[in-house]
């Protein structure tokens, strides 16, 4: 017995997610903004709400510059923690259609940016290679003495952290001739500003975006969470793809959201 699967679909819905696709097709600088909605999708988790503790810590207790001058052994441990807890995820759908979307659009010579607020580098793993990292990278460290920024896809970081405990001298020092400063996660930490060649790189792309996807993100988090509304007000199209409404919602030409286009839209934009 076959079953019609059509008539389970909100017709507006489907006219909206046609509408949009035809104005992606004539798009020529388009720009993805994702947030932990889709790394969540891989089991990643959002260190937000209930989901916010490690150990006994609260996580956005840890994040934080004074955090760090306070017990650099234990940031280092919740960040080991977090770096080999992604290392053993894998990119989804969402990351997957992401990567094959800048192909096309590569293919097509259109420019396609990804402007992300997540740390953990699925999107690179998936193949997306023109991706600003507003927040950092999991996988790099910065130097607490030179500032020099340095790759770093260890497992672990260091010997020391692969250890219950350790000490000060067994955390990550900079290799550097005549330095060995403590380094510490190349991540933007609560109270700490963007890196200006960061934001200079995600205006020049917002500054030449004619279409916008948003994806998985709360759009709480600033000054990410000004980039879509400043397009929207400009008239740009803007797509929100998420589970649930934002505070920024109402302000997007296109919503989609909910099982009928799942939580990321990965094949609304394919």
């Amino acid at each position: 017995m076959s079953t019609n699967t059509s008539s389970f679909i909100d017709p507006d819905l489907m006219k909206g997610v046609e509408v949009f696709r035809n104005i992606l097709k004539k798009a020529r600088a388009i720009i993805a903004l994702t947030g932990a909605g889709v790394s969540a999708e891989s089991g990643v988790p959002t260190f937000r709400g209930s989901g916010g503790l490690w150990r006994t810590y609260q996580a956005t207790d840890l994040a934080t510059p004074q955090a760090f001058r306070k017990d650099p052994v234990l940031v280092w441990q919740f960040y080991h923690y977090r770096r080999e807890l992604v290392f053993s995820k894998s990119p989804n759908p969402a990351h997957e259609a992401l990567a094959r979307f800048e192909k096309e659009c590569k293919s097509s010579g259109k420019q396609f940016t990804l402007i992300t607020q997540n740390v953990d580098g699925l999107h690179q793993r998936a193949g997306s290679e023109n991706v600003i990292e507003l927040h950092g990278s999991l996988y790099k460290v910065r130097c607490t003495e030179c500032n020099v920024i340095s790759d770093n896809h260890n497992s672990p970081v260091c010997a020391g952290l692969a250890k219950e405990t350790t000490s000060l001298d067994e955390l990550p020092h900079c290799g550097r001739p005549g330095c060995g400063g403590l380094l510490r996660p190349h991540i933007v930490w609560f109270g700490e500003s963007l890196e200006p060649e960061v934001i200079e790189k995600a205006r020049k792309a917002l500054d030449n975006c004619d279409c916008c996807l948003v994806v998985g993100t709360s759009s709480v988090v600033y000054p990410a969470a000004m980039f879509a509304p400043e397009l929207a007000r400009r008239l740009v199209p803007v797509a929100e793809f998420n589970i649930q409404t934002t505070p920024e919602t109402g302000n997007f030409q296109f919503v989609f959201q909910g099982p009928a286009v799942g939580s990321t839209g990965a094949d609304t934009f394919e």
